[in-house]
Order: structure tokens, then sequence, then C-alpha cells
């Protein structure tokens, strides 16, 4: 087997660069080294090499393909299994760790087998959104809700049509709440088609009041996927008049937070899933957490099950070709806002 690969990697002036000699990681306790076969694009691919640029570090986040060593200790995977799994690249502290190569480190307790039904392209669109997604629903400083518990409840899910809003839906449908989205209404056939209840058109200027009339001004439970100031006060004019929580992906706005008193209001970052800490600067940087990893164990689980038995569906994926070598010039699309309702992904085997 060889010893380098090709690689996306962050470059010296900022964004991304293909490297043709990397060297490939060596799984170790509780990993794998898994051949990639199709990686997913996500926000954070595009936007982390700027605000947090790692030169030489593994980008991104999604991949699927087949393992080809495992880790002292693994267990669940073996040689020759297809699985998906979720990673955080551009990390500064180890630059081993990323999906945008041709071989991906995987944590055992944060992959899944996956379905012969499904294709690489398919597999690999799930983990990031569906560990962001369950983080936000489920744990600490999210909404707190419970996995089993729901009795219909209504929850918000602003940004409705995104990859985290469609899977925030399916699992909000399964833990039996009732989920209402924003989107635009175009998108609206596609929100309901993953059980959005409502939808409501974050154009209007009416759609927070609307949402509050809908939900008769009980709405307590909020999930911001699109999180800029125009959608943060949008939420919390939906939330009712006995208050709620609203949770973000992105730092929000202390300008909009602090006008209710009675709305707990909060963000965070998908990779504390990993239970290692977040190494950033200023407000990103999170400590370690073995309650979050550990619930990444349980979701992840979880996941596999669902996937098997079809119980949820991946987002609406549009293929680019090209291989890594297209890849920057994609992820450069994707910071200008001009990919919508879509997952991009890319497969790398072959390229």
């Amino acid at each position: 087997m060889a010893t380098t690969m090709k690689a996306l990697v962050g470059a010296e002036s900022g964004g991304y660069r293909l490297a043709e000699d990397i060297n490939i990681p060596v799984p170790q306790q509780g990993s794998m080294l898994v051949q990639v076969h199709a990686v997913a694009l996500n926000p954070r691919d595009a936007k982390i090499v700027d605000f947090s640029n790692s030169p030489g570090s593994l980008g991104g986040c999604d991949f699927a393909g087949i393992v080809k060593e495992v880790g002292e200790g693994v267990t669940r995977f073996k040689e020759g299994d297809r699985v998906l799994a979720v990673t955080f690249g551009s990390n500064a502290s180890d630059k081993t760790k990323g999906a945008f190569a041709e071989f991906a480190l995987a944590e055992e307790d944060i992959s899944c087998h996956i379905p012969e039904a499904f294709t690489f392209t398919q597999a690999c669109s799930i983990g990031l959104s569906m560990a962001t997604a369950g983080l936000a629903i489920f744990q600490a400083p999210g909404l707190e809700l419970s996995m089993q518990g729901g009795k219909g409840e209504a929850v918000l899910v602003s940004g409705g049509a995104t990859a985290t809003g469609t899977m925030a839906t399916q699992i909000l449908r399964m833990a039996g709440y009732t989920p209402i989205v924003t989107c635009s209404p175009a998108n609206n056939a596609l929100c309901q088609s993953y059980g959005a209840a409502a939808c409501f058109d974050y154009h209007s200027s009416a759609c927070g009041a609307d949402i509050r009339v809908q939900s008769d001004d009980s709405l307590g439970y909020v999930l911001d996927c699109v999180t800029d100031t125009a959608t943060m006060k949008m939420c919390y004019e939906a939330i009712g008049s006995s208050g709620g929580s609203y949770i973000a992906l992105e730092t929000i706005a202390t300008t909009v937070k602090y006008t209710r008193r009675d709305v707990r209001a909060d963000w965070f970052l998908a990779d504390a899933i990993m239970g290692t800490g977040v190494q950033m600067a200023g407000t990103y940087g999170r400590p370690p957490s073995l309650e979050l990893r550990q619930f990444g164990k349980r979701l992840f689980a979880l996941v596999e099950n669902w996937l098997h038995d079809g119980s949820i569906r991946h987002h609406p994926l549009e293929i680019q070709d090209g291989g890594l070598a297209n890849m920057p010039q994609t992820l450069d699309d994707m910071k200008r806002g001009n990919v919508h309702a879509k997952k991009l992904v890319v497969p790398i085997l072959g390229h």
C-alpha cells in the first residue's frame, strides 16, 4: 500500500490547496483508516479556512468509504466494511484529521455501517448534519429535549430546507415532536416531504407573528439553522409569551439576545460531539466533554439503525465532478451563497 496520498489541505495564504504527497494517517486507539469514496461539502468547510486557517491540515468533515485498517480496540468494524463518518478538519492541534483526502481517519463510535442500498455519495452526506441536529435538539446548550418523550410539542426549525434543517425535522418527528419550519415557498413541498407540519415564508415581514398565531402563542423551542440578526429577530417574535429556548449554529447577536429576558438563547459548534473540546480562538473555544462524546456514541448507533430501517433520508444531493482538484472553486461558490436546498457531494475514488 502507498504511504502518501492526494489531499486538500489548508494553504499558507488561506483557503485550500491540492497536495500530492500527504502522508497517509495511521489509525490510533479507537479509530480506523478509511479509503474515501465520496465526500460532502458543508458551509463549515468554506468558512473555517478564513476564520481559523491551519496550513497543511486536512480539510473537510463528511466522508464515506471502505475500511482499510482498524486501530487497537476497534470491535464494531473490520477491514472491508462500508462506512460513513464525520470528522472535523482544518484542525491545528491534529492536522491528520479531515475528510478531503484519498484516505481519512474515522472514529469507531462516530461512524456507521452503510446499508447496501446506499451509495457512497448518498452516505457521505449524513454525518455532519446529523451530529449538528442531534446536539442542537437533545443536548446542552441546545434545546435539551427528550430523545423519546415528545408529546407533539411544536419546535420551529428556521432554515428548514438546509441539510441540518431536513435532518432536524426528521429526528424531531421520530422523537415525538411537531416540526414547523421557515423556508422559501419554493421549498415548501421539500420540507413537508421530510415531515414539516407547517411552512412559513421567511421573506415575509410578518413571518414571526404568523408563527406565533399558528402556534397559539405557545411556541417554546427554536433551532435556527440560518443564524443572522434578521432570522434571530424573527425567531424571537415567533416564541410565545411564556418564553422559551433558542439555539443557533453561529455566534448570536447580543443586540437581539437581551430583547427578551424570557428566552434562553445560545449557540454551539458541532465539533463538540467529538468530546475533545474545540481549540479555536475567542468565543469559539470549547472545553473537552466526555458527556458529549458519549452522546455522539449513542446518536451514531441510532443513526445506523435508522439508516438500515429507512427511518431517515439524506438531503437532496448535487454531485460535483472533478474530484479533489475542483473542490476549492466549489467551496468558494458555497461561501458566496450560490448553493440552496442541496448538499454538494464529490466522488473521490478514481479522480
